[in-house]
């Protein structure tokens, strides 16, 4: 395809992903089927981690995508885009991404506190990209959105967690009347 017919598009990010210092997949969210397969996924984060991994740039062109990364203490992060995407747009999804986790998790955007915390992360992502269409860019509404409470929160938008929680709480109640 000749990029100079190309259409704008509304779905700019192909997937978001952390790996951690080792390159192994701790969360990985593809929106298009650019690696329909989980072999040709982990392949990919592989082959990225690597290149990536020793560097300090941001920016990467590889197998005709656009990859921008941060890395921070034993993680790393990603947001991919086609190879025509504008890198800035992609910046934005990976900096408010990083700097919603950081709040979530107090500043302390490591390892052990992210996979404590798996919850909050996929809602994080979820309001910030849909299914590869940018929603949010601004790291306090997603912080905002991501924390709240299960009473304001109709049950078809709580998660799994807030549901059991729920449900817990009646069933000691009705067991104690």
């Amino acid at each position: 395809m000749d990029s100079s017919i190309l259409e704008p598009s509304l779905y700019t990010v192909k997937a978001v992903l952390i790996l951690d210092n080792d390159g192994d997949r701790l969360y990985a969210k593809y929106y298009d089927d650019t690696y329909p397969t989980v072999k040709e996924q982990k392949a990919f984060e592989k082959n990225i981690f690597n290149k990536t991994h020793r560097t300090d740039s941001e920016i990467a062109l590889l197998e005709g995508l656009t990859v921008v990364y941060k890395s921070n203490i034993d993680l790393f992060f990603y947001v991919i885009g086609s190879s025509h995407e504008n890198e800035l747009m992609l910046m934005a999804v990976l900096n408010c991404l990083f700097d919603s986790l950081s709040q979530m998790l107090r500043k302390n955007v490591e390892r052990r506190a992210l996979l404590e915390n798996m919850e909050g992360l996929f809602l994080a992502v979820d309001e910030i990209v849909d299914g590869g269409v940018i929603l949010e860019s601004d790291p306090q509404q997603v912080v905002h959105r991501v924390a709240l409470r299960g009473d304001d929160v109709p049950l078809t938008e709580q998660t799994v967690t807030q549901v059991l929680q729920s449900a817990k709480e009646q069933i000691k109640w009705s067991l104690l009347r």
